[in-house]
């Protein structure tokens, strides 16, 4: 006993740590430092302190503005020596705090007029990554329709690209898909004209296997991903898709893959619970798009082959809620700027960060995307996958990428940036609500111990699995994505039995036949008569009072019943009935006669 005292206390310890670990997080500059005192002190002694400090560190502290004489704040010049000086000095006992005066800057904004419509930028975070890097001496190839130059591409850099629909140098886009999608990922920024791109300072590679209707064939994707690779591409986009798997499709992308390029791909604007190839293949980064909102948009595939989220826009209620680039007009082949929404728009959000984090000294196609995902912004109910690792963040990417943060002490700070390592985080819910269901386990096992004081019965395999299945269920493995196969069984086997009516659309609110004694009940009389899968219905019916109990207390929601008292009752009064026909089923047989 007393070693599993001190075996807890280590781990609470250890949580308490890690959630307080401050990581690698970004150290500032600075070349002063900020003395608080205290309100409390004289001034008086406040003076005796500035003169003491003045004459030991040859310094001269002064308030930093006519304003700070009522909040006793001082400034000082100095470095982290003095720094460490003063904290060390009796002065903290008189100081709120002694801290860095950090320099701070401000972000990049670019002078591109029709910037401020740019949502999706700005959504990313893309100034303060701009801050760092925007991309330069990166190539992206754009595999589409081709790409014009348009005026707000003028100042893009170009490499040589090809057009393997009609076997010329020269693709230019006759449809504007293209062009639009390359806008996204460089366009032209700062040159006072349009709007801004993502990775602006780098290549662009044309490559244009889509007609002008749109459409292409495998064939000429997989030469194109060939060709990208083979002269010097550092990332692909592709915002193309559809549903024929291809061998020749996927051995272009490993080859892509081993010659350290980057291949991202749009999900499919289908709605579908998978997403379309070539996003579905290993060794490609499947985007799935979101709205203005930070929502699914209502046309994004989701579920197997979706690795993280980007802006894909919504022009459904209103047209500005798209993505705005520069383009052609399709039917003119004159420059035009229009909002367009889809997957191909989400998709090159996501090429033109890469780009960035390429720029930022990560090459490795695997490494890039481990620092997409670590650094994309989680969403915490995501039961279908609809965000893959979550929002793209490009300033987390590029912040994560600078510092080399692939590591083990970076997981960490990851992990507590996410809210993995507070208590309260998973105390209060989080990805999977554990204190809930630790109290559903431990509730069921000691109403199996009160059970089993009226009527002993030996524990069992069969019991336990019933306890579980009942109370928690596996659901340590709701949050187990494994990529391209189906994810209801782990649903199914993550959920109890009462969770079970609502897995299938991730809601939280409990399904009325499901959060009921009905489950239990039929399971009693259809085992009862087998000696061992009794015990099962047995458990299944405890497991389900408990986790009824705790959802009484801690969650009461309930399908047509709202989430007030109502709610409550209809629980309760079920937990009470299926501890009462487990109490029942417990009873040897001749006692039940």
């Amino acid at each position: 006993m007393k070693k599993l005292l001190v075996l807890c206390l280590f781990i609470f310890g250890l949580f308490f740590a890690l959630s307080n670990f401050q990581g690698l997080a970004t150290q500032g500059t600075f070349d002063s430092i900020v003395l608080d005192f205290k309100e409390s002190v004289p001034e008086t002694e406040i003076a005796a302190e500035i003169e003491a400090i003045a004459k030991q560190y040859n310094v001269s502290p002064r308030l930093n503005s006519e304003f700070s004489r009522s909040d006793n704040l001082y400034i000082v010049k100095g470095d982290k020596n003095l720094l460490k000086n003063l904290k060390k000095s009796g002065l903290a006992k008189e100081t709120e705090y002694i801290e860095p005066n950090y320099l701070y800057r401000a972000l990049e904004v670019p002078n591109d007029p029709n910037y401020n419509q740019q949502w999706n930028l700005r959504s990313v975070n893309i100034e303060q990554a701009w801050d760092d890097t925007k991309g330069s001496g990166i190539t992206v190839a754009v595999i589409d329709t081709g790409i014009s130059q348009v005026p707000d591409l003028k100042q893009t850099e170009f490499v040589k690209g090809y057009d393997f629909v009609n076997d010329k140098v020269d693709a230019i886009d006759d449809n504007g898909h293209g062009t639009h999608v390359a806008g996204t990922v460089a366009q032209s920024t700062n040159n006072g004209y349009g709007v801004a791109g993502i990775a602006y300072e780098a290549n662009l590679m044309p490559l244009k296997v889509l007609s002008a209707e749109g459409s292409g064939t495998i064939s000429d994707i997989a030469e194109a991903i060939k060709f990208a690779a083979d002269n010097k591409a550092d990332v692909i986009n592709m915002s193309l898709g559809g549903g024929g798997e291809s061998q020749l499709m996927q051995e272009a992308i490993n080859y892509a893959n081993q010659k350290g390029v980057v291949v991202i791909a749009a999900a499919g604007n289908s709605n579908e619970n998978s997403a379309s190839y070539p996003a579905r293949y290993p060794n490609v980064i499947g985007v799935s798009a979101i709205d203005a909102t930070g929502e699914k948009a209502f046309y994004s595939n989701f579920g197997a082959g979706v690795d993280i989220s980007a802006p894909g826009g919504s022009t459904k209620d209103n047209k500005t809620g798209g993505i705005l680039q520069e383009t052609i007009d399709y039917q003119t082949g004159q420059p035009i700027f229009d909002y367009y929404q889809g997957t191909s728009m989400a998709s090159p959000h996501v090429a033109g960060v890469a780009a960035l984090v390429k720029a930022s000294g990560v090459n490795e196609p695997q490494e890039v995307l481990q620092v997409l995902k670590q650094s994309a912004r989680k969403v915490q109910e995501d039961p279908l996958n609809h965000f893959g690792a979550g929002h793209l963040d490009a300033a987390a990417a590029v912040k994560l990428a600078l510092k080399g943060q692939i590591s083990f002490r970076d997981f960490f700070r990851w992990l507590r940036d996410n809210g993995y390592l507070n208590l309260r985080f998973w105390i209060d819910g989080g990805a999977v609500a554990l204190l809930p269901k630790v109290l559903m386990v431990i509730g069921s096992y000691l109403l199996a111990w009160f059970l089993r004081n009226y009527f002993p019965f030996a524990w069992s395999w069969s019991l336990t699995g019933g306890l579980v299945a009942g109370s928690s269920g596996l659901f340590f493995l709701r949050g187990i994505y494994i990529f391209d196969l189906p994810q209801w069984p782990f649903r199914v086997a993550g959920s109890s039995i009462p969770e079970l009516g609502n897995i299938v659309q991730g809601s939280s609110v409990l399904n009325p036949l499901f959060a009921s004694v009905l489950i239990p009940g039929v399971l009693v009389v259809l085992l009862l008569g087998h000696p061992t899968w009794k015990w099962f219905a047995i458990g299944s019916a405890l497991g389900v009072a408990s986790c009824l109990a705790v959802s009484a207390v801690l969650s009461p929601a309930v399908w047509g019943l709202g989430d007030g008292t109502w709610a409550r009752l209809f629980l309760i009064a079920n937990a009470l009935l299926c501890y009462g026909i487990a109490r029942l089923a417990a009873k040897p047989s001749e006692q039940i006669a």
